[in-house]
């Protein structure tokens, strides 16, 4: 091979990598459908897996210069990604990180206060998380947590929940009117499909941990908690700070149709980088390579 063709594949080899985690992501997707078809004795429609990736690809190239923009700017980003359990906002949070800076775009996902955080004012712990200039901050559930799953599941009052109707929106327009940009996304699914995928995480050994005793409970509540939605919706979509509701029976279509909506709303342009040039390696002459001791390295297995 010569040394052009051997450069070119090494960069071939370089770049399949760097898209490997992707086709793993699906691959996963791809083992769920084929549980499903054993199951259900048919193969689950969805979007075609070609189309599929290259919108995805070219929707994570934009939000890469969405990041950019954000940083150069000095932006602060807040999306809140809010749904019935097993919605698929983890899915959606998972294709927008993937290829973001982590010290730009961080996801906050906040687990059930300690007794200490339920004296704070309800907002306090949350606070905690939202962005500096030029960060994005993902929301997987935020503080809709008291109008949802507190309410529905009885750990909070319905005066507590009646105070948190009262002071969201006026806690929200104080965040826009301080610079923040907040985005609110609702993954709705259907009573069917969120029965479909509990079986799914049910007898899917690699699934099982995400289905809590909460998440069983919930299956039992839905029409509370579709009440709980409705009027969530109908008392915090403010002009400030709208809800936008994402179809995500099909996982596919609801990553796409979410990330192009996000794009839409920070209009933002090419940032110039300066060129970028590796310096010459310095070498010394009296510098000799150690050689390592075999145990520690870790065993090539593979």
């Amino acid at each position: 091979m010569t040394d052009d063709a051997a450069t070119i594949e090494a960069i071939r080899r370089e770049l399949a990598d760097s898209y490997d985690e992707e086709f793993e992501l699906e691959l996963e997707d791809e083992r769920l459908e084929g549980l499903a078809s054993a199951a259900t004795g048919h193969k689950p429609k969805g979007m075609d897996r070609k189309v599929y990736f290259r919108e995805l690809l070219r929707l994570q190239h934009e939000l890469v210069r969405l990041q950019d923009w954000v940083q150069s700017q000095k932006l602060r980003v807040v999306v809140l990604f809010e749904g019935r359990d097993s919605a698929g906002k983890g899915g959606a949070i998972k294709r927008i990180t993937q290829r973001l800076n982590p010290r730009i775009c961080r996801v906050a996902a906040l687990p059930a206060p300690s007794e200490r955080e339920r004296t704070q004012w309800y907002f306090q712990r949350y606070v905690a998380h939202l962005p500096a200039a030029g960060e994005i901050v993902l929301f997987d559930r935020s503080w809709y947590n008291r109008a949802g799953v507190e309410r529905v599941m009885g750990f909070c009052t319905e005066g507590e929940v009646e105070e948190f109707f009262r002071s969201v929106p006026e806690f929200e327009r104080m965040l826009v009117r301080s610079g923040i940009i907040l985005v609110k996304y609702w993954f709705s699914i259907t009573d069917e499909e969120q029965e479909f995928r509990f079986q799914m995480r049910i007898h899917d050994p690699l699934k099982q941990w995400k289905l809590s005793p909460m998440d069983v409970e919930s299956r039992s509540r839905w029409e509370d908690y579709t009440r709980a939605k409705e009027e969530m919706l109908a008392r915090t979509h403010i002009p400030e700070a709208p809800w936008r509701l994402v179809e995500a029976v099909d996982k596919k279509r609801a990553r796409l149709n979410c990330i192009s909506h996000l794009l839409q709303q920070i209009p933002y342009g090419d940032v110039p980088h300066p060129p970028v040039t590796l310096p010459p390696r310095v070498r010394h002459e009296d510098y000799a390579r150690q050689p390592i001791p075999q145990d520690f390295y870790v065993p090539d297995r593979f």
